[in-house]
């Protein structure tokens, strides 16, 4: 059994309390609006049609090529990569699942030094059974769970109104450039085009010649401090923004470091793995990219930051460059792929208004992220304090409310 090393504390055996399950699922199991969180070895939850769990859990990704391993809560219907571990307490009576993540948040380090593998790591059943965790007193437990997930459930609740904003902003795309219905459309007489009918006074030019393009810097990605932050593909959400926080470093020279700096409204597109997700960078940010990323600068009046970025996150640029890229097991599209295609180009007094509107939008999602941030070192600084007894809530009155689902 665990070592005694508090009153009502003890160090634990993961093994002795809880649970280990993985999934069975092959990675290309997501589905594109499916019903259900898909938890993989990614930092990104993924959704699907399927489930196999209905339970309140810790979702830990059993591989990583960098040992820095994906660790999450839910509680609900969910479906697994046959590399994750679901783990469970096995008296939920005695251990508190929720105070589980927190407790095993803390110990990613220790697994990323215990993993084994060379170009992948790996957690084995025996690192995770033998693996001591702190284990207080249940209602000391249900206190610090408490405490943390306020955190978390707020992060939650601004990530829905991010996701809400995104999808305004491009509703307001589609309505405007897609469907032709601009503020003033009812004077404006439609005319033939190579892509059909579009507003008289509109054109439609070549991506390319309106955009100058370059390939990314090629480096080892850092959790250190090294040099500037190193835009990768992974570092862009799924619903089109970059949270910076969470992008790593790398080192560079000063020359290369000129060549490859990003500036705010620059576009990135990947090009490798998932051709064709888009990023933007937005704020003034010490950065670079990394070589599975084009940049797009703009070299013409002709567009605007913003309009350029919801026309590559349409449908029309996505299913353009999905049945363009390359490859069977790995697509990729070289720059002249990215941007050999057509674009309606606006009048520019249209483009302009639509820049307005979508900058004010995309204001208060980065005023969100910033307040997640916050909320964040918040959390991250207390948790440590908390499991180690360091902050003692044994004798607080704290109301222990719901703690839901947090994917």
């Amino acid at each position: 059994m665990g070592e005694k090393v508090k009153e009502g504390w003890r160090k634990v055996r993961l093994g002795e309390v809880a649970d280990f399950k993985t999934g069975k699922l092959n990675s290309n199991a997501a589905t594109e609006n499916g019903q259900y969180p898909f938890f993989t070895c990614s930092q990104e939850t993924f959704r699907t049609n399927t489930y196999s769990f209905d339970t309140e859990a810790v979702i830990l990704g059993g591989n990583n090529a960098n040992g820095i391993y994906p660790i999450k809560y839910f509680k609900g219907k969910f479906d697994a990569y046959q590399r994750t571990y679901v783990i469970r307490a096995i008296d939920d009576t005695q251990l508190c699942n929720r105070f589980l993540f927190y407790a095993l948040t803390l110990q990613l380090n220790r697994l990323q030094s215990l993993s084994t593998g060379v170009a992948t790591k790996f957690l084995t059943l025996p690192i995770l059974n033998n693996l001591e965790v702190s284990k207080p007193l249940y209602e000391t437990q249900r206190k610090i769970a408490s405490i943390l997930s306020a955190y978390d459930d707020l992060i939650e609740n601004n990530n829905r109104r991010i996701k809400i904003l995104e999808e305004m902003a491009q509703s307001i795309y589609r309505e405007w450039f897609i469907n032709f219905r601009f503020p003033g459309h009812e004077k404006v007489k439609m005319i033939d085009s190579e892509l059909g009918k579009i507003p008289e006074g509109w054109e439609v030019k070549r991506l390319s010649d309106l955009v100058e393009t370059q390939y990314g810097y090629t480096e080892s990605a850092s959790e250190d401090e090294v040099g500037p932050k190193f835009l990768r593909g992974t570092d862009i959400n799924k619903t089109s923004y970059i949270d910076w926080v969470t992008v790593p470093y790398c080192p560079i020279n000063s020359s290369d470091y000129e060549k490859y700096r990003l500036n705010k409204e620059d576009i990135v597109v990947i090009r490798m793995a998932d051709p064709g997700k888009v990023g933007i960078v937005e704020k003034d940010v010490e950065a670079i990219f990394a070589s599975y990323l084009i940049r797009l600068k703009l070299i013409s009046n002709s567009l605007t930051p913003y309009y350029s970025f919801y026309f590559l996150l349409s449908e029309t640029y996505q299913g353009y460059i999905t049945g363009a890229s390359t490859g069977t097991t790995r697509k990729s599209a070289s720059a002249g792929v990215v941007t050999g295609i057509n674009i309606i180009v606006p009048q520019q007094s249209l483009m302009n208004k639509f820049e307005s509107e979508i900058s004010a939008i995309r204001k208060q999602m980065n005023l969100l992220l910033d307040k997640n941030t916050n909320l964040r070192k918040t959390r991250d600084l207390l948790m440590p304090k908390l499991i180690s007894r360091e902050i003692d809530v044994e004798n607080l009155d704290i109301k222990i409310g719901h703690q839901g689902a947090n994917a």
